[in-house]
């Protein structure tokens, strides 16, 4: 008999098909290796000069953005640790909704420094304790970098000028005309505590056609449709919302129906009918103007609906069903019936208007609580509307961070240098390790000035040099100038180039985070994945023989 010698180490504990990685070379070098690489990818798609990316993902669905949320969303990521930077530029979009890609940047870029210094022999646990320090220096001084403040929410023009820098970095060229588009739909539902705006008061619905300068705010809630029947204006209805088909119900099983002569066939066909008409009389009985259905809408039930001066709209997302709910201060019925006055809602203006060549339907409110603002956003390609599209959502999503927190630092990379420089003198006055991750966690606020020059087509050595000349010249608001030719730097705050203070804390914190944590992994444990073999794909254009 046959003697079975034991595994040794850490597999004789785990099943069959564990990988384990540990140490500087196998866990922490490859992890910053995988966080780098996802960091180029977006890092080229950063400022207004950002570059597409065309991202195809498994529905086969053709995505062409520069939006680092969108393509980060898109790609399925597997690497547990480029996994956590994408996390990270998730909770980003979530909180603030702008600055996603300086996460994910800035996060590769600490962690690339950080592999120079492991190389040079530091301990992850000194470089987690240097950067750490140098996080909270980086708040104080950051702190210290106001130029500007959004001084009345209620003003379009501060709020264009808030809103442009955001929707040139996704729409360069067309920041002007979606700044006044934003800046007006939020000016419609802005109540007069500035601080209780809501994001969910603006919506956006998409109209291929048209151009780009067909882009308009309409008040209230449009959707893309026409009513049903022949009634399409109503003003001061009640609402009642269906999410069942209103039809003739139909019963649940088979059913069989013994006819014995033509009279009990017209009785029958008749009964269902005056079921039906009695429902729709009660309705109308209720008072109800508008009946809005989240599903069919059979012919018999449209005729009785016209014949009793109802209007029918039929809204298919349940999205959208829940927001209308929200605004006009209804509840969805599941049953067919009349509503009761809790139930139902009301609306001051149900109307059919025509945008271009497609008719819809809008909902307007007057009273401030449930205003809303629809945008309207024309174009010539799908993929070019759900583009601007996210760059609007940019725009709204500053303002809301605005209205909380109206501190606004100097953009196009003033900001990253001074907090460099400073950070750097720091590191210079620091004693011990620690002198040397502060340093280098300075270095890493280049990234984003250098990636700007570099997108813009300019020499970011020279374009780096000046801005640190200038800076140290007492100018602390001096950025890239990604339109000069000569590799030029200019006034960020006189050229109205702003960034959220708040919006560039919360990515810092949270990028520094992510890094420390990447650090402080120093072994991988991996089970087999679920599942048996992949069965092969057969390659295309080969003959099934």
């Amino acid at each position: 008999m046959a003697l079975k010698i034991p595994k040794m180490g850490l597999n004789t504990m785990l099943k069959d098909g564990y990988k384990h990685m540990q140490g500087l070379d196998e866990a922490v070098y490859r992890n910053i290796a995988a966080t780098r690489e996802l960091s180029q990818i977006t890092r080229t798609s950063l400022g207004p000069n950002g570059r597409n990316k065309m991202v195809i993902n498994h529905l086969e669905k053709l995505f062409v953005t520069n939006d680092a949320a969108t393509i980060i969303k898109e790609l399925e990521v597997i690497h547990p640790a480029a996994k956590l930077l994408v996390m990270a530029s998730q909770q980003q979009e979530a909180e603030m909704g702008d600055a996603t890609n300086f996460v994910v940047v800035f996060a590769g870029e600490l962690l690339q420094q950080a592999e120079y210094l492991l190389k040079m022999g530091l301990h992850p646990s000194e470089i987690i304790d240097g950067y750490e320090v140098a996080v909270k220096k980086s708040y104080e001084i950051l702190q210290t970098l106001q130029v500007h403040t959004l001084e009345n929410p209620h003003s379009k023009s501060d709020l264009m000028a808030l809103v442009k820098p955001a929707i040139a970095s996704k729409q360069y060229g067309y920041e002007d005309l979606l700044a006044e588009v934003v800046a007006q739909a939020a000016l419609e539902i802005m109540p007069k505590t500035a601080s209780q705006f809501n994001v969910d008061s603006i919506r956006v619905v998409k109209i291929l056609g048209g151009s780009i300068h067909d882009t308009k705010v309409v008040r209230g809630m449009v959707f893309g449709r026409e009513a049903e029947g022949i009634v399409t204006s109503t003003t001061k209805a009640k609402i009642a919302i269906y999410t069942c088909p209103i039809d003739v119900s139909l019963t649940e099983t088979k059913g069989t129906v013994l006819i014995h002569n033509a009279k009990e066939m017209l009785s029958f066909s008749k009964g269902e009918e005056s079921k039906l008409e009695e429902a729709i009389k009660q309705i109308a009985d209720a008072g109800v103007k508008v009946v809005v259905t989240g599903s069919g809408i059979g012919e018999l039930a449209l005729h009785f609906m016209n014949r009793y001066n109802i209007m029918v709209v039929k809204i298919l997302s349940k999205f959208d069903i829940r927001r209308l709910c929200k605004v006009v201060g209804a509840t969805a019925l599941t049953r067919l019936g009349a509503p009761t006055p809790e139930e139902m809602g009301y609306c001051d203006v149900v109307e059919g208007v025509e945008i271009g060549s497609d008719r819809c339907t809008v909902f307007r409110q007057e009273d401030e609580s449930t205003k809303t603002a629809t945008i309207v956003l024309r174009g010539g390609t799908t993929n070019s509307i759900d583009d601007l599209e996210r760059a609007v959502d940019d725009g709204v999503n500053v303002i809301k961070a605005a209205v909380k927190d109206g501190r606004l630092v100097a953009g196009a990379g003033a900001t990253e240098i001074e907090l460099a420089r400073r950070l750097a003198e720091i590191g210079e006055r620091t004693a011990g390790l620690n002198q040397y991750a502060i340093k280098k966690f300075a270095q890493a606020f280049e990234v984003i000035p250098r990636t700007l020059a570099e997108n813009a087509g300019l020499d970011s050595t020279e374009v780096l040099s000046r801005l640190y000349a200038t800076h140290q010249a007492g100018n602390p608001s001096t950025g890239v100038d990604i339109e000069g030719e000569d590799n030029q730097v200019l006034d960020a705050s006189k050229a109205g180039i702003y960034d959220l203070l708040s919006v560039k804390q919360m990515a810092i914190k949270l990028a520094t985070h992510t890094a420390c944590t990447i650090l402080s992994v120093d072994q991988i444990i991996m089970s087999k994945p679920a599942g048996g073999p992949k069965v092969p794909q057969q390659a295309r254009g080969e003959d099934d023989d």
